[in-house]
Formats: C-alpha cells, sequence, structure tokens
C-alpha cells in the first residue's frame, strides 16, 4: 500500500524516484492500470479553482510532488515528502527501463514534428527502445468528440503498455481520466513539457539548480514573455496558501 500524505489541498504518494519507477514497471507486468501525476506549485493554484481536476488528482493512483518548494512546504508544515519528483526526471528513466524490459511507448503532445524528434532521441539513447506510436492533436482537440475518439482508436490500434500525455495541465490530467478506460494501456503518465525535453528543444536547468529548487527560474529565462504571469503572478498566490494551511495546521496541533 502507497502511504500518502496530505500537504495543503492535495494528498501525495511519498514515495522516491526510483520506488516509482519500480511501482510504475510493476503495473505495467501485472496489468494492473495507474496513472502517474506530478503537482508542481502552478497545479497546486489551480487545484484551488478546479474542484475537477482536485477530483482527479484524488483518485490517481500515483501523485508526486514535481519542485523543490513543495517538499520545503511539506517540511514547514511536518508532513514530509521524501524527495521531487518531476515527470521530466522520472520520463526518462521509464524510457530506460522499458528499453530493457521490452515495454512498449506511446507519446501524446507537442507541437508538429516535436514527438517525432522525440522518438529520434530516445532510439539514440537507449538502443531498442519500442514507441508503438505517436499523436499531436490539434489545439482544441478536448472540446472535440470526434478528435478525441481519433485519437483513443490510434492509441488503442498501436496497444502500447504506457502511454505518456504530454498535453499541459489541466487538459492532459482530464483527458486521461475521462478516457483511460478506452485506451487499453497498463500506464498512464502525466508528464506536461517533458515531450520538449525529449526531443531537445528545451534545455533543462543545470542539476544544481533543480536541487535548489530554481528550476523555475531558469525555464523563466527561457521564455520570460509566456511565463512571467505564471510564476510572478499566480504563482506568488502560493505564499497565502502556505500560511492558510500553516495556520490550520498550527491549530490541529
Amino acid at each position: 500500500m502507497n502511504e500518502r500524505i496530505q500537504v495543503m489541498n492535495a494528498t501525495y504518494t511519498n514515495m522516491s524516484c526510483q520506488e516509482l519507477l519500480d511501482a510504475a514497471v510493476s503495473r505495467v507486468k501485472t496489468q494492473d492500470p495507474a496513472t502517474i501525476i506530478f503537482l508542481n506549485v502552478d497545479v497546486v493554484m489551480k487545484l484551488e479553482k478546479d474542484a475537477y481536476l482536485a477530483r482527479i488528482v484524488e483518485e490517481a493512483e500515483y501523485v508526486l510532488a514535481d519542485g523543490m518548494p513543495l517538499i520545503w512546504i511539506s517540511k514547514l508544515l511536518h508532513r514530509g515528502l521524501k524527495e521531487k519528483v518531476s515527470g521530466s526526471d522520472f520520463v526518462p528513466l521509464l524510457c530506460e527501463r522499458a528499453a530493457k524490459e521490452n515495454i512498449s511507448l506511446f507519446l501524446v503532445g507537442g507541437a508538429e514534428g516535436v514527438a517525432a524528434a522525440a522518438v529520434k532521441q530516445l532510439a539514440q539513447r537507449y538502443p531498442g527502445i519500442r514507441v508503438v506510436g505517436t499523436d499531436s492533436p490539434p489545439m482544441g482537440f478536448e472540446k472535440d468528440p470526434k478528435e478525441i475518439e481519433r485519437l483513443n482508436e490510434h492509441i488503442r490500434e498501436a496497444a502500447p503498455d504506457v502511454v505518456i500525455a504530454c498535453l499541459g495541465c489541466p487538459k492532459q490530467e482530464k483527458y486521461l481520466y475521462e478516457n483511460r478506460d478506452q485506451l487499453g494501456a497498463a500506464l498512464y503518465v502525466c508528464a506536461g513539457a517533458t515531450i520538449d525535453f525529449l526531443a531537445g528543444n528545451v534545455k533543462r536547468a543545470p542539476l544544481w539548480m533543480r536541487k535548489c529548487g530554481l528550476e523555475w527560474f531558469y525555464r523563466f529565462l527561457q521564455e520570460p514573455k509566456r511565463l512571467f504571469k505564471r510564476y510572478f503572478v499566480d504563482d506568488m498566490q502560493a505564499i497565502g496558501l502556505v500560511i492558510r494551511y500553516w495556520h490550520q495546521r498550527h491549530e490541529e496541533r
């Protein structure tokens, strides 16, 4: 049984990245379906306003803290999580393991051509990896039942063991939640921008910045216009959220 720990408005699976990897592979081998969701501060703020997304997160088999600020907050609230586990760290490890254990993958998301570039990079890094299909659904596909069914059929025909959805939050979480039972895979991973990292289109922050909780700042420097509001307006509201839950925790104690 996975230990779940409540930190503010979400319940996290208290696992290391290696433990999550072992659990994920076990799910594939036993054909016991599971969804993995990674929460960063931005998603935590979305949970405050999106009750449907909050329900999806609560029902997911694995929910990990993607960001050092969430690890620090968990310790501040005396609910210490083991470690930061991000999709962009986990997915390459999963791909490496998949290549060794003949586990098939299907990539969803990315702009036109990004998935193909990701597959090329993966084939070079992990000889023998089986990516049985990719799909880059158009903007707004989630509002088009015909497009959703087209995507579902594409995945079903490919019959992958693992579906890695890189559609952004909350689109990827809602799509998998509503369609998982129709896809036939064993493992579903909500991986955000990971496909761009896999393709080599976007560089990850140096390891020291990731460990210090500065990966967000590195990403901001790469795309300042797109990410300014997210990091310096929306995510700043998390400070008030932390204070609220800290007082609540203090009163409980």
